[in-house]
């Protein structure tokens, strides 16, 4: 038996883990340092991807002196 329904019983679970992750992040006996918030971490990731996507492009139209096939090295 649900605990309240089939729909809500997620929503619900999903909202939860958000507030307590929004809570845990912000509150200043818990917050981490400035620089190891999910923030600067998708930022990072972010600035990786892009820098390994303009490669990948530059190396595919034969810009940067690579090969033609695409592959990082």
């Amino acid at each position: 038996m649900p605990l309240l329904s089939r729909t809500l019983d997620p929503l619900l679970g999903v909202f939860t883990g958000v507030l307590a992750f929004y809570l845990a992040e912000t509150n200043p006996r818990t917050a981490p340092p400035p620089d190891d918030t999910l923030k600067e971490l998708l930022r990072w990731k972010r600035h990786k991807w892009r820098r390994e996507r303009s490669e990948i492009d530059a190396d595919a139209t034969g810009t940067n002196g690579g090969t033609a096939s695409g592959q990082v090295n």
